[in-house]
């Protein structure tokens, strides 16, 4: 008679990360169980979550959105900060290219928005906004100190997105404000180029009065705000108050816009049109000043 020998019960087998099957995981997810390795945990409220679990929680969740349909901006408003990055590179790149070559290839002068001279560069109404007075330093210093202010302010309310297209559409106002309100170029006269985000900050300025109007708040602080630094533009010689009223009116369109769509499944893209209208007027009205 033979008699069997038990055998080893097998060893327990080591769980490995689904996503990295080299690799040894003892850390299960919090969601679905699974072994995560290091690479691919993320933190959750308690314990922690594999990556494939918190890409399917955001695909699932609804996006939280602004009463002005924008997406939430949590955390540092990046847009403003971008936006004075790029003018801070500019500003220290008008001081080492030689020749004036940043603001001879970007500055705007009305010549460059007429056909007719063979000059026609029309980019220069938005490229414009991001250079400054090498010969007076303030003007950018309270520009962007204005801009960080107002961006603060204004990102988180509107979303990036929106508040990206506030500042470009403002700041392409200033120039349209400048090409209709200042003489059209005339050969053997003076070119005169005008730079600066300017149009810009009175385009948040409009943008502001008209959304704290919009939310029921006191609006008196902007409007002597806006009253102060229109006058300025009058009494310091070479500050373009073309580009002020400009950017005023444009930032102030696109609140409006913004402001006033009714919330709903088509609330981006009624607001889109309606940026798309603001630009279109823009551009005709501009197109008529150098044609007639």
């Amino acid at each position: 008679m033979s008699y069997g020998i038990p055998s080893a019960e097998p060893s327990a087998q080591v769980p490995v990360c689904p996503r990295h099957p080299d690799r040894p995981s003892y850390v299960r997810c919090q969601r679905c169980g699974r072994p995560a390795c290091p690479d691919c945990q993320r933190a959750a409220a308690v314990g922690f979550q594999c990556v494939d679990c918190v890409n399917e929680t955001r695909r699932t969740t609804p996006e939280v959105r602004t009463v002005y349909g924008g997406a939430v901006a949590t955390g540092r408003p990046l847009v403003t900060f971008g936006i004075i990055a790029a003018c801070a590179v500019l500003y220290v790149l008008q001081w080492l290219v030689p020749n004036d070559l940043i603001y001879q290839s970007l500055g705007f002068a009305n010549v460059y928005a007429e056909p007719r001279w063979g000059e026609f560069e029309p980019w220069r109404m938005l490229t414009s906004a991001f250079l400054h007075s090498q010969g007076f330093i303030l003007h950018i210093a309270l520009n962007m100190y204005m801009l960080w202010v107002f961006g603060q302010a204004l990102e988180p309310l509107l979303g990036r997105i929106r508040f990206l297209v506030l500042y470009l559409v403002s700041a392409f106002g200033g120039s349209v404000g400048y090409l209709l309100l200042t003489p059209l170029y005339l050969p053997g006269q003076p070119l005169y180029g005008v730079v600066g985000a300017s149009g810009a900050i009175f385009g948040l300025f409009g943008a502001m009065l008209l959304i704290q109007r919009h939310r029921g708040g006191d609006t008196r602080q902007l409007w002597v705000l806006i009253a102060i630094n229109g006058v300025i533009g009058f009494v310091i010689p070479q500050i373009a108050w073309q580009a002020h009223l400009g950017g005023l009116v444009a930032g102030a369109l696109c609140a409006a816009v913004f402001a006033y769509t009714p919330r709903g499944r088509r609330q981006g893209l009624i607001q889109a049109l309606g940026v798309a209208a603001v630009l279109a007027l823009l551009i005709a009205v501009s197109w008529v000043r150098v044609t007639l």
